[in-house]
């Protein structure tokens, strides 16, 4: 669903650029309590791994394919407004150096896959969370949820920013159907991947997982007098979790982006696949850095298209990480002189 130059106009891209900075700016004031709780080097591996999962598509039918957006699984693990900064770090990679998604549209791609999906995903989460039993378990049907619905919200966006600023006129009527229809079977792929995740970093480190931390029940302390007390899980957790952690999910985010991104779908995502149907496909501008060496996620002079793609897919994910953990780091500071 990455928007590439040309499909709006320029007032609508110069809007969704000032909205895309606002809600940057604004999550840089807000992640500060998150990064307390989860710590910048989650956020930094979390970012990796939704750029090494998006660069698997899957097949969704008819010649189509669709990959994760990833918005409610990064509000879920860090926060709302860390996923925000998360998500926005992928963007700003994949736009730079794989020019996967055009400059000019940099600021309508976080709107919609940085800022919308995080808020719909988090906030369906928390609503589910207050109706389903009070578990810890009970997060990942509750994120499934919002990631389902998630990403056809954010088709719908997109349907709504045309109706604006589209290059090309088009029944709007058969555009909202067809973003949202196909959107709904990869939102379908989206809650899978994400049901998958969570319920392996659940299963085993509950406590890196924001959406989760206030499930878990209190631990009853009991002294040598065989006095009582309780202290809430609801405090904030090591600022680097443990190494075997860390070390393990790096190697799962090389892994899938050096690896199994070889095996993604070849056929085209949802939203080129519309406008190639609806006719607007063609408004589309190369990007400004369509001669990167990464561009297109492959290494430009090797060969050996394997070999290249998992060559780019591992550069991307260390480069990702260390803007994440850059970024999140500038959050921090940033908390911290306001304060």
């Amino acid at each position: 669903m990455h928007v590439p130059d040309g499909f709006f106009n320029a007032p609508t891209s110069v809007a969704t650029g000032l909205i895309a900075a606002g809600a940057v700016g604004f999550s840089l004031q807000r992640a500060n309590r998150e990064l307390r709780e989860t710590g910048p080097a989650l956020a930094g591996l979390t970012a990796a791994f939704v750029f090494a999962v998006q660069m698997v598509n899957f097949p969704v039918g008819a010649g189509t394919s669709g990959h994760l957006l990833g918005g409610a699984l990064a509000a879920a693990l860090v926060g709302p407004w860390t996923a925000v900064l998360v998500m926005s770090t992928v963007l700003l990679v994949q736009g730079l150096l794989f020019a996967d998604g055009g400059l000019t549209a940099l600021g309508t791609n976080i709107t919609l896959m940085g800022l919308i999906t995080v808020l719909v995903g988090y906030f369906l989460t928390r609503a589910l969370l207050k109706v389903l039993p009070r578990r810890v378990g009970s997060v990942v049907p509750a994120a499934t949820v919002g990631a389902l619905v998630s990403v056809p919200v954010a088709a719908l966006a997109f349907t709504g920013l045309y109706s604006i600023g589209g290059a090309v006129d088009i029944p709007l009527g058969k555009l909202a159907t067809a973003m949202v229809g196909w959107h709904v079977l990869v939102g379908i792929g989206e809650a899978v991947i994400t049901a998958a995740v969570l319920s392996a970093v659940v299963a085993t480190r509950p406590d890196l997982v924001y959406a989760a931390r206030h499930l878990q029940q209190d631990l009853v302390l009991v002294d040598a007098d065989g006095n009582t007390s309780t202290v809430s899980p609801d405090r904030p957790i090591a600022a680097k979790p443990a190494g075997r952690s860390l070390g393990v999910g790096i190697a799962v985010t090389l892994l899938v982006a050096g690896g199994l991104s070889l095996f993604a779908s070849a056929h085209p995502d949802g939203l080129e696949f519309v406008g190639a149907k609806l006719g607007f496909e063609g408004a589309a501008k190369n990007s400004a850095v369509a001669g990167s060496p990464l561009a297109d996620y492959g290494v430009h002079g090797i060969g050996n298209a394997q070999v290249s793609g998992a060559l780019a897919g591992i550069i991307g994910v260390l480069v990702t990480i260390v803007v994440g953990l850059a970024i999140a780091k500038l959050a921090s500071l940033r908390a911290n002189k306001a304060s």
